[in-house]
């Protein structure tokens, strides 16, 4: 079929922020889909919150706007770039209900704009629950008995039909948010209203329980010819009851006979074309019970998804890059495979090795949050190993994770199997203990209901680890067509076989550059990484080089085929990246793009005498070892926070004393302010020794916190003589926030121009003592009229150019309930988004509407702080009452704020009784909460305060600095809808200039 020659201008919506359930496999979807319609010659317009993206350059699309995925703003969008069509299936789920709600106010009919890929039907009826059961069934299909709830009684009346267990699923939701398992009467309250507030259609799926039955994926592809190809099948692990996000998966499936898989396939084709999905990738879920073989159809995504991504990685076949192109038109036999160069696209994958899929936990960033795995879904990241068999992949999988600490366990071993029955973030490291000691594959079998196929190759690994590495490593290819014709992308993984084993790698004449990639996303190293590394790879190939990844992330764009000239799907260990050199004998190894991970391998290939290029092992050590790095701020005559490190429990509580109190503690080589918490005095840090695991050898180092300080981040290239300074950027919050999790502004919003020049100098002056060659992050403290410095980091961050930008992160509360919400110098966020404007008040409004906490333009705030803040808190009281809130304050806070005249309603703390704050906030009288910490731990009323508002929505501040810049983004927002600007527009009219001595800023 010809390519649709009437349409012209697209339009993408990204994705947004990274968040659980949806993370860089959208940046990988859209960043193919753009770049596949760019070469079409279609003009593309891509609208996407994040900034950490390689969608968002600019030069991947032809107009890009970094912009609230809202009605509001996407409306002006389109109003201004008038697009013939919208693809809505490559941006996740933000996407998909984004372009139905556009569709459903008219705005696509209003300016002519078609939905392409899915059209609002097929959407619909995947979606709504409801619908796609009725589909289901009219198709002939199984589904479980369920019942729709808009309400507790319509779940209470449901309860006869249905029985217990059963699940709920709420409708228009990503990564199972809100769902989860009612296993009697007393959690049906509490489970669906969690479900029903999650929806944004108010509706809950009452599904039958098919808890312990197996699990699996299809993904199915069709084009507009009714053409539909299988691409991968994807078998979870774990039974039914653990979320596909949180289950290991292996690929292809293991344990369905042909007779069951045909049968899979067939309902899988039927489900795309019931549903009405036209052109593109549909991810289909099944279960299947084992006693009987009945299946049930549980779901689908009428989209590109998060196991599209893996399917791909995992095949070869790039899902996203085909789906972009079936939905201008084309058919899959007229899709040339890029692998093979020989085969069209509707030959389906077939694959002569095993890959296994898994998830990144962070249950350590959240004390108190309820560590069970369940439908709803609570990993960070994933990390995926290819091996010749399942062991090999298994095996090379659980080494990719990259833990922060190593699993314990319980010493008695019954006690250990009876924790095996419920399912947890370390079920597997378990069930490999409990084999150890001696369990049989039945008992672990009755406990968990993994099917003993996967149970007895677990034991086999145990009984003899080193089996499925024995012979030799060689590489194999990733061809989609298991060597039936030769792989011309080079593709590559790891095997052990019988010598003489042969590898297929194919190299040039050309010398290669090694890139060491971040491995699975989790919170302190995610996306904004692998956006660096993709460049790097960019830049390599430009220079002559052959570029050669080296990563084992499947949600990445580098992990993308094509983004360098060979790419090894290995785990980013010392062991693994040696093979890779010994194969490739590069120019170097690059380590400073991929965060700490590459990093701590630094010293190791130096050792081993692999040339590391950019900044060297030394200036790495002395950036990073806090007892070399201060000593060099001493010889550069720069401040820095009095400081020690100790290498014991004992030596740390002396030493503090000559430090002083306030102390910002922390392991050495943390990552992303692992362990980091701010102590105010013997006792607490005492508390933080007995809590806190450091590794032998390590230091503790302890810092002087210095309050009531602004924080600011610098980000410099440096080639060794010259420095540039990219960006700096103020901390909206006060010091004691993770960077990571704090908002931040550039240009800087309140500091002089002398104190910026000084910034520019010291940086400039720090990166040419460390002889930083490449990237550098130093961190700033303005405390009074001092400057003082912080840290260095030889590695990335982010940054933007042009106008008036603030980063907001995104939190992942929710999904982590018992855990405060209250920040601290631990990082918790999972990902970011920008507001750009011509002023901070609107950049920050535009900021919170994009990480999803919009800032309510009327109502009633309620403000309660610390004694400290309390002069703080009257001036943004002030605002607020000037803007026509009302303000309700606990009785301390409320006397402050009316001795200066303003009106405050006082009401009660928890402890006084009802009403009190969360009664308030319970029952929907509260938009805006303002609430710094007093006290600490579960009975806190802060805790509870900020609990309440995390579970119901409501902006939730806890500074006063981001109180202040809530008020003025309010007041901002109250003047009308900001205009939205595309980056072409912004990069137009950017100018370099030169700052003080030998620093340049951009």
């Amino acid at each position: 079929m010809p390519r649709r020659n009437d349409l012209h201008k697209i339009l993408l919506i990204g994705s947004g922020p990274i968040v659980i359930g949806q993370a860089a496999e959208f940046d990988y979807s859209g960043t193919q889909a753009c770049r596949v319609l760019m070469d079409e010659d279609y003009e593309v317009v891509l609208v996407n919150s994040n900034p950490a993206t390689i969608m968002t350059d600019p030069e991947v699309a032809t107009s890009t706007y970094i912009e609230p995925l809202l009605p509001g703003p996407v409306t002006q969008v389109i109003e201004r770039e008038q697009p013939d069509a919208l693809l809505p299936t490559l941006g996740g789920q933000t996407a998909l209900n984004l372009s139905k709600e556009l569709h459903e106010l008219g705005v696509l009919e209003r300016y002519g704009v078609e939905l392409i890929g899915a059209d609002y039907e097929a959407i619909d009826r995947a979606e709504d629950r409801e619908r796609f059961r009725s589909t289901m069934t009219q198709a002939g299909l199984r589904v479980p008995r369920s019942a729709i709830a808009h309400s507790f009684s319509d779940a209470r009346a449901a309860l006869d039909q249905i029985g217990l267990p059963f699940i709920v699923r709420p409708a228009f939701t990503l990564g199972g948010t809100g769902g989860g398992v009612v296993r009697s009467e007393d959690e049906l309250e509490a489970v669906v209203g969690r479900g029903l507030s999650a929806s944004p259609i108010g509706q809950v799926l009452l599904e039958e329980s098919v808890l312990g039955w197996g699990e699996f994926e299809l993904e199915v592809m069709r084009d507009r010819a009714d053409n539909v190809v299988i691409v991968c099948s994807i078998e979870n692990l774990d039974p039914m009851g653990v979320h596909t996000g949180d289950s290991v998966c292996v690929a292809p499936q293991q344990t369905l006979t042909d007779k069951q898989y045909q049968k899979l396939r067939d309902q899988a084709i039927t489900v795309i074309r019931a549903v009405g999905v036209e052109t593109g990738g549909s991810n289909v879920q099944f279960a299947v019970d084992p006693q009987t073989d009945e299946v049930v159809v549980i779901e689908m995504n009428p989209r590109v998804s998060r196991s599209s991504a893996l399917a791909s990685k995992a095949t070869g076949f790039p899902i996203a890059k085909i789906a972009a192109r079936l939905a201008v038109g084309y058919t899959l036999q007229e899709i040339p495979n890029d692998i093979t160069k020989a085969t069209p696209a509707s030959f389906e994958p077939a694959i002569d090795y095993c890959v296994v899929k898994w998830p990144r936990f962070a249950f350590e960033k959240f004390p108190g949050a309820e560590p069970g795995l369940t439908t709803h879904m609570k990993s960070v990241g994933e990390a995926m190993a290819i091996g010749r068999t399942f062991k090999q992949a298994f095996a090379k999988a659980l080494r990719s994770r990259e833990l922060d600490a190593k699993p314990t366990f319980e010493v008695d071993d019954d006690a250990l199997l009876r924790s095996l029955e419920r399912a947890g973030a370390e079920r597997f490291d378990r069930v490999l203990e409990a084999l150890r000691r001696g369990a049989s594959v039945e008992d672990v079998h009755r406990l968990t209901s993994i099917d003993r196929w996967f149970l007895n190759e677990l034991a086999d690994l145990v009984a003899d680890p080193d089996a499925p590495f024995a012979g030799q490593r060689t590489y194999k290819s990733v061809d989609t067509c298991a060597a039936e014709f030769a792989a011309r992308t080079p593709y590559y993984y790891s095997g052990w076989e019988r010598p003489p084993a042969v590898g297929e790698v194919q190299k040039g004449d050309r010398q290669g550059v090694v890139i060491l990639g971040s491995g699975p996303n989790r919170i302190g190293q995610g996306i904004e990484f692998d956006y660096c590394c993709v460049h790097a790879a960019q830049t390599i190939r430009e220079l002559g080089r052959d570029a050669v990844m080296v990563n084992c992330n499947p949600e990445t764009v580098s992990t993308d085929y094509d983004t360098s000239d060979r790419l090894y799907f290995e785990p980013l260990t010392l062991e693994d990246v040696l093979a890779v050199c010994a194969v490739e004998r590069p120019e170097g190894v690059v380590v400073q793009f991929g965060g700490q991970t590459p990093l701590k391998l630094a010293a190791g290939l130096h050792a081993a005498g692999v040339p590391i290029l950019g900044t060297g092992i030394d200036a790495i050590d002395l950036a990073e070892d806090r007892s070399r790095f201060g000593p060099l701020l001493d010889r550069l005559g720069y401040q820095a926070p009095p400081y020690a490190a100790a290498r014991s429990a004992d030596e740390a509580l002396e030493r503090a004393a000559d430090v002083g109190f306030p102390l910002l503690v922390r392991p050495s080589y943390v990552l992303g302010g692992r362990a980091m918490e701010i102590v105010y005095d013997a006792e607490g840090l005492k508390h933080y020794l007995d809590r806190v695991e450091t590794e032998p050898g390590r230091a503790i180092y302890l810092d002087r916190f210095l309050e009531d300080s602004i924080e600011v981040d610098v980000d410099a290239l440096c080639d060794g003589n010259r420095v540039w300074i990219a960006g700096i950027m103020q901390h909206v919050e006060e010091a004691g926030i993770h960077s990571g999790d704090s908002a931040c502004v550039l240009p800087p919003h309140a500091i002089g121009d002398e104190m910026l020049e000084q910034i520019r100098a010291r940086t400039a002056g720090i990166a040419l003592a460390l002889g930083v060659v490449g990237l550098l992050n130093v961190q700033f403290a303005i405390h009074g009229d001092s400057l003082y410095v912080l840290e260095a980091n030889p590695r990335p961050r982010e940054y933007s150019n042009g106008h008036v930008c603030v980063k907001e992160v995104v939190l992942p509360f929710d999904r982590f309930a018992g855990s405060d919400s209250l920040l601290g110098p631990e990082m918790r966020s999972t990902g970011e988004v920008m507001g750009i404007a011509p002023d901070f008040p609107t950049a920050f409004a535009k900021a919170q509407a994009a990480a999803g906490s919009k800032l309510p333009l009327a109502g009633t705030v309620f403000i309660t702080v610390a004694d400290g803040d309390k002069p703080a808190a009257t001036g943004v009281a002030s605002m607020l009452h000037d803007l026509g809130f009302k303000i309700i304050a606990t009785r301390g806070t409320a006397q402050a704020i009316r001795k200066m005249g303003i009106p405050a309603e006082t009401i009660n703390k928890i402890g006084e009784g009802s009403p009190h704050v969360v009664d308030w906030i319970e029952r929907g009288a509260v938009e805006l909460v303002i609430n710094t910490p007093v006290g600490t731990g579960a009975r806190a009323d802060g805790w509870e305060i900020r609990s309440a508002a995390v579970a119901r929505k409501i902006a939730c501040i806890t500074t006063m600095a981001g109180g202040m810049a809530a008020a003025r983004a309010i007041a901002a927002a109250r003047r009308g809808e900001p205009e939205v600007v595309s980056l072409q527009q912004i990069h137009a009219g950017a100018r370099v200039r030169t700052g003080a001595g030998d620093a340049r800023a951009a």
